[in-house]
């Protein structure tokens, strides 16, 4: 979280956030569109679909724009901090992605705190992935007995029927 309370760090803060919004600002307008924020929610390891990413815009759009300032991105921010987002929306997601912790990482390390959470997201995606790897193949070890259940109970009934 962001600690306030820390000396001189509101600027360095806000000059964080600024970073990580120019990054995926790749119209250098100012804003981040639709595509913009598509992108950077690829990046960051949290694909979102098209709706979940307008309703993302729509919820932190204030002056109706369809885009998100660099105001209304720091708006996602104060509304993780105050428990106002859905747990499980893409706003939550972007918030917990890029969430800075300038007492426990400082500033200057919060490009290596950015790269832990994509690495702790993809480690995450990883596990997901194996766990659903065991369920498909538990799945088709399944259908295979099944399958030889009926060959044996077929065979069975040719040698019964030839009494």
């Amino acid at each position: 979280m962001i600690s306030p309370a820390t000396p001189n760090s509101h600027d360095e803060v806000l000059m964080c956030y600024e970073k990580i919004m120019l990054k995926y600002d790749e119209g250098r307008d100012g804003f981040l569109d639709l595509e913009e924020l598509k992108r950077m929610m690829e990046k960051l390891g949290a694909p979102q679909t098209h709706l979940d990413l307008k309703a993302m815009i729509k919820e932190v759009d204030e002056d109706g724009d369809n885009k998100i300032s660099f105001r209304e991105f720091l708006l996602i921010f104060r509304k993780a901090n105050a428990g106002e987002l859905l747990e499980e929306s893409g706003l939550s997601k972007l918030a917990k992605l890029t969430e800075i912790d300038v007492v426990e990482v400082g500033v200057n390390g919060a490009k290596e705190f950015f790269e832990a959470k994509i690495q702790e997201l993809q480690r995450s995606n990883k596990f997901e992935d194996e766990i659903r790897q065991e369920q498909e193949d538990r799945r088709k070890e399944e259908e295979e007995k099944t399958q030889r259940r009926m060959a044996f109970k077929e065979k069975a009934a040719i040698f019964q029927n030839g009494r």
